[in-house]
């Protein structure tokens, strides 16, 4: 296993993109909010509301101040607001278990609101340099190929696929760490989804899937995420609306956006239960407060 963390670190030592909340002085706090922002949406969308979300709440306690629905509005057309309010809940969780300050641990880290396993491994192991098997869709994708000789994972994630990513950690928590975004680089750059760039990997000698001669996936086709004319879009026109004004707005600048009617209530139902919308008593919406 030692040829494959060497030869892949290497390789990200050399090739690895310069982000912000890699480099040496980033915060635990900005690489939370880097990973909770690069969830479903890539690092092109993700850098300019990063870098306008730390210059506003450069820690949790500035966040926490804040009304959650200044946090919605920030997130701007990132996508699956409901981040944004869990972001908010977790600088909250912080300020009020942990005197402000991210906790290293990984069991803190799992307890606070809206962290799961992935992001709590992630933060432990980018923030803090811990050893934790850091699993998201590139670094499964990289595995599946290298290792199992499968074009792509599962599409839910297994236990084999943990043990397998344990089984590859280093055993120095430095090395590990390393390892974590290295791999995780390669999947994002190199091992990609649709066209993987083969000739450039740096174990593409050890690559089983590879090596079989690149087998197709022989399970169910893979289909893009569809966008036009879904539920998600009409929520989308919805919150912009909200996000644009200054402050409460009636019904009507709500329905224009969006001509099915039984489709825009759904939506916009949907958003206050998701309590990303707040229905005031004179029949306008806003932003929670």
């Amino acid at each position: 296993m030692t040829s494959y963390t060497d030869s892949i670190i290497a390789w990200y030592d050399a090739n690895a993109r310069d982000l912000p909340w890699r480099a040496d002085g980033a915060t635990p706090w900005g690489v939370l909010v880097s990973e909770i922002m690069l969830q479903q949406t890539p690092v092109a969308r993700v850098l300019p509301v990063w870098h306008a979300w730390m210059e506003r709440w450069p820690t949790p306690a500035a966040l926490a101040a804040e009304p959650s629905g200044e946090a919605v509005r920030a997130w701007g057309r990132l996508g699956y607001p409901r981040r944004a309010l869990r972001l908010h809940e977790t600088a909250r969780a912080i300020v009020e278990r942990h005197g402000g300050e991210v906790p290293d641990a990984h069991a803190d880290l799992l307890a606070l609101p809206g962290i799961g396993g992935y992001t709590a491994a992630a933060v432990a192991s980018f923030a803090f340099g811990q050893r934790h098997a850091v699993l998201d869709t590139n670094v499964r994708r990289v595995l599946s190929r290298l290792v199992s000789g499968e074009e792509y994972p599962p599409k839910s994630q297994t236990r084999a696929e943990v043990r397998l990513a344990e089984s590859l950690l280093p055993d120095a928590a430095p090395t590990a760490a390393r390892w974590a975004v290295a791999v995780m680089e390669l999947g994002a750059l190199v091992c990609t989804a649709r066209s993987p760039r083969c000739a450039d990997c740096p174990v593409l000698d050890r690559c089983r899937w590879h090596l079989d001669g690149r087998p197709a996936h022989a399970g169910p086709p893979r289909r893009g995420q569809t966008y036009a004319g879904t539920d998600r879009q009409c929520r989308g026109r919805l919150l912009a609306v909200l996000r644009d004004a200054d402050g409460p707005v009636g019904k009507p600048a709500l329905d224009v956006v969006w001509s099915d009617a039984v489709q825009r209530e759904r939506a916009l139902d949907a958003l206050v239960a998701d309590g990303l919308v707040d229905p005031l008593d004179d029949g306008r919406y806003a932003l929670p407060g």
